[in-house]
C-alpha cells in the first residue's frame, strides 16, 4: 500500500486523459489503489435497475476513480498544477509543501 501525498478535500487538476485540464475536489482517496475520485471528472453512466433506495431506476452519472498520477495539486499561490513535497517545522510537524511555490499546504 502506498502513501498517497494527494488527501481528501484537496483542489486537484487533471493533467492528463479524457478529462485533461479539469479542476475539482477530491471526494475520496483510495491508496490501496493508487486512485481518487475528483468532483465532476471522469463521469461515467451506470444503468440502474430501479430499486427501494430509487423506485425510479435508469441511466445514472457519478465519478469513476481516476489513477493518482493523472492529478495534480493545485499550488494555493499560484493556482497551478504542483508536485507535492514534505518538510518538518520547528515543532516537529511534518507538513506537505508545493514544489512550485515553497507555500505550506496542511494547515
Amino acid at each position: 500500500m502506498a502513501k498517497l501525498k494527494i488527501k481528501k478535500d484537496d483542489e486537484v487538476i487533471v493533467v492528463t486523459g479524457r478529462d485533461r485540464g479539469k479542476q475539482g475536489k477530491v471526494l475520496r482517496a483510495m491508496p490501496e489503489k493508487n486512485r481518487v475520485l475528483v468532483q465532476g471528472v471522469n463521469i461515467v453512466k451506470r444503468h440502474t435497475k430501479p430499486s427501494q433506495a430509487d423506485p425510479q431506476g435508469g441511466i445514472k452519472e457519478k465519478e469513476a476513480p481516476i489513477h493518482v498520477s493523472n492529478v495534480a495539486l493545485v499550488d494555493p499561490k499560484t493556482s497551478r498544477p504542483t508536485r507535492v513535497g514534505f518538510k518538518i517545522l520547528t515543532d516537529g510537524r511534518k507538513v506537505r509543501v508545493a514544489k512550485r511555490s515553497g507555500e505550506v499546504i496542511d494547515v
